[in-house]
Formats: structure tokens, C-alpha cells, sequence
């Protein structure tokens, strides 16, 4: 690690001398930087990684047993039945496809709206998105029970000229998240390319530098490189933005083109849109913080940079309980008996505790605690909230399918809807998934954007790349440690 030069004493105002020093110092002492974010890489994987990844893995592998157990019996397996045609399998779908919204809108809005706080937390949110997408798209597969029909959903030529249905719902799933899947991994890979420059250049195996020297694509950090670097990702950030509105708005159509009562609404889209972003930031929140603390981030991942995630899950969490209350003022507004019914039964039918304990207290209340700057500081309470929310999202969509099928319009054919051990453990299995591919990312891959943070930092701090234990002159003349 290079050491950090002691700066002279300086003259002038605050503004000169930022504008003297504080690149010279940032050019020799980001090594601090680069050293700690790829050694989690580089160095050997520690045992609680060996023991985490076990337990996940093993999780993973029950999960894909049940998957192969419903393929090989059929979706009787699952607690499905008339008329709760969809339950778990379409909740998961739709809460993975949610989690995935953060890593799009840190990555492309805020780097749009050239917000700097993103580069210390996107990497890992993009990397978020992708396993989310993965474990989504599991579900529509398997729910259909003949998966290996599932390619008929693609508008490709075949022999018994069957075109497909592009008024179903189905379809357009199909479309916007194979698009957003696709996009969200070139926008991922694109952003890794700097960094992989980096472990090429520090590999000290052949196989290492063999591997990281491909992916690299012949990243030498020059001026053209860095230009069509650049024009790359911004085209990318902008294509990447009306898919943050579009893909879970296409996900609500699922619902709102029905005539189910609680399903056919206008609100839907711009509701699942705020709910998705909501319950995204909640998970990266989940994820980043532990990793944080574990790895000891904290001068990277800062206290400013978990205050501003919980301020906009503040924002969307007030969107989503204002969609909540404008569903019920509707219901009864619009005089619709079948409509007043089923928001009624929403709140004291069989699943009533979901909506108190879920939408309620998880998705509305828990996060009045952001108002609060001692909350938003507090790394417990803001763990607490994203727990919270990450149960109530859960909840709230499973209230919304299996809680909207159970009282149709037909009293003679209402059922509750409970589900089987291959439900429960394809979900949990799906959790082990997810969390797997992210135990693998952080120990392969740098878990934060190392070459945006260099250039983010500066502006923000002009003390920033100086390491821990060595003296700088302030903006004010005065000897600061860090």
C-alpha cells in the first residue's frame, strides 16, 4: 500500500486550496482504496464465507429437488386449486421481479441525475438485480407445469404454425423482463470493466490474469478508452430508465386487465412501480449493511449513504401507503358492492393478519421511523426497517393474488388457499439461490465500483482518499488524521 505524503501548509481560501491538493493526494493515495476493495476478491475466502455458502447452497439445492419434484409429479404438488389458480408461484415471481427495480434506478436515474452517493452502493445493487431477475423467472416457467412448452412463449417459427398470444398478460412478461434482464447485464458488465482491468493487473496466476485479461476486453485506461467507455454507459443509463417504470408496470397489467374486484384498477402500475422501488431499497439495504460491517466498509459505504436509501425508502413507502388508502377510498367512492366486499374481507376475511401485520405495520408504519435523522443513523433500526419491509412486500403481494382468488364472484366456490411443503421450500429455495450468487459475487468480483468511486469522491470530500492512520492539511490549515 502506498503511503500517504504529508500535504504542505497551504494558503488561500477553502475553494484554492481544495483546488491545489486534493487530486494530487487522491492520485497516490487511492492504493488504500483499490487494496481494500480487491483484496475481499483476491485474498483466500474466510471461513464464515465457507460456512454461509454452505448452508445457502445446500438451501439451493432442496429448492431446485422441489422444483424437479413438481416438474416430475405436476403442480398438484403445490397448494393450488379452483379458484386460487395462482398463489405462490405468482407471488414470488412478483416480489423477485420488484426486488430487482433498486439496482436499475441506483445505477441509471441517479447516474442520469448525477448523484455521486450511487458509486459506493450500485455495483452490488446491479448484481442484486440480476440474481432477483434469475429467481423470478423460475416461477412462470414451472407454473405453467409443462415447462419444457415454455418456449412457445417466444415468437419463433414452428412446425404446428402456433403464433403466439400478444393480448396475454403472459406475453408481455415475457418481453419486459427478458428485456430488462438483458440490459441490466450489459449495464452490470459494462460498469465492471474498469475493475476487471484492475484484478488483470494485479493477478498473481496465470489463471487469474488469463480470465480477468478477457473480460477486461483489452482495457488499457487510455483517453479513447475511457470515451467510449463513457458513451457506452450513458446510453446504456438511458435506456436502462424507462425500464424502471415500464417492466413492473407491464408485471401489474397482469392484474389490472382482469375483472377480479381489488384487480381491476388504474392504480396499479404506478403503484407496483413505487412498491418495487420500495422493497428494492429495502434489500440492497439488507445485503449491503452486514457486508459493511464484515468487511469493514465504512469509510466507503458511509452513514451519508444510508441515510439518503432510507430517505427514499421514506418516499416510496409513503407512495405505497397512499396507493393503499386510495384503493379503499375507491372501493367505497365507486358504489361497487363486489368491489366494497373484497377490500372489506381485505381487512377481517382469512387472511386478515397479513394485511395488519404485512401492508400495515411493515409497509406503512415501520418506516415513519425514517423521519427521524437518529433513526436513519441507527444501522440496527434501519436493518429493522428493511426486514420489515422486505416481509410486508412479500405479504402484500400474496394478499393482492391468492387474498383477491379466494372470494370471487362466486360464494359457492370459495376456498382458502394453504400452501405445501413444496410451496413453502421452493420459495426458501429460491432465497438460498439468490443469496449463493451473491456470496459468490462478493468473493469473486469487487463489490464496489472502485474506478466510479475514484472519480465520485473527490468532489465530495477532498480528504476521502487519504488512508486511516495518516495526517492531511484541512481546508483550514490545520493537521487532520484519519
Amino acid at each position: 500500500m502506498d503511503g500517504a505524503p504529508t500535504a504542505p501548509e497551504m494558503t488561500g481560501t477553502v475553494e484554492q486550496q481544495v483546488a491545489r491538493v486534493p487530486l494530487v493526494l487522491h492520485r497516490r493515495n487511492f492504493s488504500w482504496l483499490t487494496e481494500r476493495i480487491s483484496g475481499v476478491a483476491e485474498q483466500p475466502a474466510p471461513r464464515w464465507w465457507w460456512v454461509a455458502f454452505a448452508i445457502t447452497s445446500s438451501i439451493a439445492t432442496f429448492g431446485l429437488f422441489c422444483i424437479g419434484y413438481l416438474i416430475s409429479t405436476g403442480v398438484g404438488t403445490w397448494g393450488n386449486q379452483i379458484p386460487v389458480g395462482w398463489a405462490w408461484d405468482i407471488t414470488n415471481f412478483v416480489f423477485w421481479i420488484g426486488i430487482g427495480h433498486a439496482g436499475t434506478l441506483i445505477s441509471a436515474i441517479l447516474f442520469l441525475l448525477r448523484q455521486k452517493w450511487r458509486t459506493s452502493i450500485n455495483r452490488s445493487a446491479e448484481a442484486m438485480t440480476l440474481f432477483a431477475v434469475i429467481c423470478a423467472a423460475v416461477f412462470p416457467g414451472i407454473h405453467v407445469g409443462r415447462f419444457w412448452m415454455a418456449w412457445y412463449l417466444a415468437p419463433a417459427p414452428n412446425n404446428w404454425a402456433i403464433w403466439q398470444n400478444f393480448r396475454s398478460p403472459l406475453m408481455w412478461d415475457v418481453f419486459a423482463v427478458s428485456t430488462y434482464f438483458t440490459v441490466s447485464v450489459l449495464f452490470w458488465y459494462t460498469g465492471l470493466i474498469p475493475d476487471l482491468a484492475t484484478l488483470r493487473d494485479r493477478a498473481t496466476t496465470k489463471v487469474r490474469k488469463f480470465l480477468f485479461g478477457i473480460f477486461a476486453c483489452g482495457w488499457r485506461g487510455s483517453n479513447r478508452n475511457w470515451r467510449h467507455y463513457e458513451m457506452a454507459y450513458l446510453l446504456l443509463a438511458g435506456l436502462s430508465t424507462p425500464l424502471v417504470l415500464s417492466v413492473h408496470s407491464v408485471v401489474s397489467f397482469d392484474f389490472a386487465t382482469s375483472v377480479l374486484p381489488t384487480w381491476h384498477t388504474t392504480i396499479f402500475p404506478p403503484y407496483f412501480v413505487a412498491g418495487a422501488i420500495f422493497g428494492g431499497f429495502a434489500m440492497v439495504l439488507t445485503l449491503l449493511l452486514p457486508a459493511r460491517a464484515i468487511f469493514k466498509l465504512h469509510d466507503v459505504i458511509t452513514p451519508q449513504h444510508v441515510d439518503k436509501m432510507a430517505k427514499i425508502i421514506l418516499l416510496t413507502g409513503s407512495f405505497v401507503a397512499y396507493a393503499y388508502a386510495m384503493e379503499f377510498f375507491v372501493a367505497w367512492y365507486s358504489g361497487n358492492s363486489y368491489e366494497r366486499f373484497a377490500f372489506w374481507n381485505r381487512i377481517f376475511g382469512p387472511y386478515w393478519w397479513y394485511w395488519w401485520f404485512g401492508m400495515l405495520f411493515c409497509n406503512c408504519l415501520s418506516p415513519q421511523l425514517f423521519w427521524f435523522k437518529w433513526c436513519r443513523r441507527n444501522v440496527f433500526v434501519v436493518f429493522f426497517v428493511s426486514m420489515c419491509v422486505n416481509a410486508g412486500m412479500w405479504f402484500e403481494r400474496f394478499i393482492i393474488i391468492a387474498g383477491g382468488l379466494t372470494r370471487d364472484f362466486l360464494p359457492s366456490s370459495w376456498r382458502v388457499y394453504h400452501p405445501t411443503w413444496v410451496d413453502i421450500w421452493t420459495y426458501i429455495g429460491t432465497i438460498g439461490i439468490f443469496t449463493s450468487l451473491f456470496l459468490l459475487f462478493i468473493r469473486f468480483l469487487p463489490m464496489i465500483a472502485m474506478s466510479e468511486v475514484k472519480t465520485a469522491v473527490p468532489e465530495a470530500d477532498p480528504h476521502y482518499g487519504i488512508p486511516p492512520g495518516t495526517q492531511s492539511v484541512s481546508p483550514g490549515g490545520k493537521e487532520r488524521t484519519r
